[in-house]
């Protein structure tokens, strides 16, 4: 059996034939009701409902629109968030995993409303949510699991089979669940929201929120959007005030290949519950080519075996199991993930409910993402929310947060000191085309990029977020911070946050 080669650069399938439209860079203060950071689900969505209030919004993204971690998705619609229903019953009671549930719930039922009213052609269809294992450890767990779910009165089944080729000793289905192409479902209601009073702005970075009589936006190049509320929906927030997110959240990176299904696919989405995560589902383009799309083995940010073998674990799985014999796409995504695994959502401290926030969606955007954008609207709009008090970011449960609060911050004070002791003997004389390598440059510890042309780029790898060690990551070409999840361009630009400032340059 051949195994199929990987494209050379990383590219969502999201994006094939699909023509965005772009937006001007904001050159100018401007005055709005309310402006929204970030131009992924979550900011798309609520600009969409805002507008149909008659409120005037303004949506800014540091880069362009659909290409974070919206744009690099599984895209499933599903309240089958992995094993964690039993676990939020544990730890928050049954009322409180409930809402939860129904949270997830009520997303898919806004997406596939909005869907069918608009007649929006994004390859919606409904599909059952298969959560499964092979391994004796986690039958146990999928049992627990069903009973949760049962408690919860969730439809479901457990089963010793599920439609795939693939071993399988106990797995656990949510019936009724969905999947679609959310870049053609977001634009959509780009367009919409267009026509009533949103204003779009790209490679507008904002850096700092300031207070008078009402909030300010400042950008880097120093422009104000003044509104009476800021939602910021930047995946990891770019302002904090003392809410200190980046020790109460960690990133992790996850892999994702597609490839023409060889053979009919049965349908369904799959995901296992051991690791290393095998997430399975099909996705019909607009030639309705079928395409595989298989992601999965997650890690901390930084941290790990070079990021091109997580590509080579799912290509390999692809080969034996489905006979994938051409990889079409590979990307990858980063997701963050709270203390109890439950999204922040709210707003960003108890006395500032100006300004409100929506992060660590743990790899469940579409619902998660969806359902902030129905909370921060209605919170705007002085609306009762019933899953308001459980998303809220104020909130700090003593168990497991205590513990898990511990183990992040542990991790970071390890790499951080392990960046810092770290010594490497490479040299750049033994470095090859499109590859990066650490070094030191009269004492200081230097990360080198020689490009396809041999041209070298030089950054100081020290972060500029709280001074980690930075990282390279071969398979998105990338700096990327072990501590708190910050990535940079190999020219040294901020690709995600917590950073806000570029990593300094070296001149050759």
């Amino acid at each position: 059996m051949v195994k199929p080669t990987l494209p050379q650069f990383p590219e969502p399938i999201w994006r094939e034939s699909l023509s965005l439209p772009k937006f001007p860079k904001l050159n100018d203060s401007i005055k709005t009701d309310v402006a929204i950071i970030g131009g992924g689900i979550t900011g798309i969505t609520a600009a969409y409902l805002l507008s149909k209030q008659n409120l005037k919004v303004a949506l800014l993204d540091a880069g362009s629109i659909l290409n974070g971690t919206t744009g690099h998705t599984t895209a499933k619609i599903t309240a089958q968030h992995g094993l964690i229903y039993d676990e939020l019953i544990q730890h928050f009671g049954l009322e409180k995993a409930s809402l939860y549930y129904h949270a997830a719930e009520e997303a898919k039922q806004f997406i596939e409303e909005v869907v069918r009213k608009k007649g929006i052609e994004c390859s919606l269809r409904t599909e059952d949510a298969y959560l499964y294992t092979n391994n004796d450890t986690y039958v146990e767990k999928i049992e627990k699991e069903k009973d949760a779910y049962d408690k919860l009165k969730i439809n479901s089944k457990l089963m010793d089979t599920i439609p795939l080729s693939i071993p399988v000793k106990a797995a656990l289905v949510m019936q009724a669940q969905a999947q679609f192409h959310p870049l053609n479902y977001l634009n959509a209601l780009v367009e919409e929201s267009l026509q009533e009073s949103v204003t779009v702005y790209e490679n507008t970075t904002a850096v700092d929120i300031e207070y008078n009589k009402h909030p300010s936006v400042i950008t880097r190049d120093g422009h104000r959007v003044t509104c009476r509320y800021v939602i910021v929906a930047s995946h990891f927030p770019f302002y904090d005030r003392e809410s200190f997110y980046f020790t109460r959240m960690f990133s992790e990176r996850s892999y994702l290949i597609a490839g023409m299904v060889p053979n009919d696919f049965s349908g369904g989405m799959y995901i296992n519950a051991e690791s290393p995560t095998r997430s399975i589902r099909s996705v019909k383009l607009h030639d309705d080519k079928e395409f595989l799309l298989i992601g999965g083995e997650n890690h901390k940010t930084g941290q790990g075996e070079s990021t091109i073998a997580h590509y080579e674990a799912l290509q390999k799985f692809a080969n034996v199991h489905f006979q994938l014999d051409k990889i079409d796409y590979r990307w990858s995504a980063q997701d963050l993930t709270t203390l109890d695994k439950v999204p922040y959502i709210g707003p960003t401290m108890k006395d500032e409910d100006a300004v409100l926030v929506a992060t660590g969606y743990r790899k469940w955007g579409m619902t998660n993402g969806t359902i902030a954008a129905k909370i921060l609207s209605d919170t705007i709009l002085r609306k009762e929310n019933p899953y308001a008090d459980l998303f809220k970011p104020s909130r700090f449960q003593a168990d497991p947060s205590v513990k898990k609060f511990m183990q992040v911050n542990a991790d970071v004070a390890k790499h951080l000191l392990k960046g810092k002791l770290e010594f490497t003997k490479d040299t750049v004389n033994d470095l090859k085309t499109d590859d990066a390598t650490v070094t030191r440059i009269d004492g200081n510890r230097v990360g080198v990029y020689k490009d396809e042309n041999s041209k070298l780029h030089m950054v100081d790898t020290t972060c500029t977020h709280l001074g980690c060690e930075v990282e390279w990551n071969s398979g998105e070409r990338s700096w990327d911070c072990p501590c708190h999840g910050s990535r940079f361009s190999y020219t040294g630009e901020v690709l995600d946050g917590p950073a806000k400032k570029p990593l300094k340059r070296i001149k050759n």
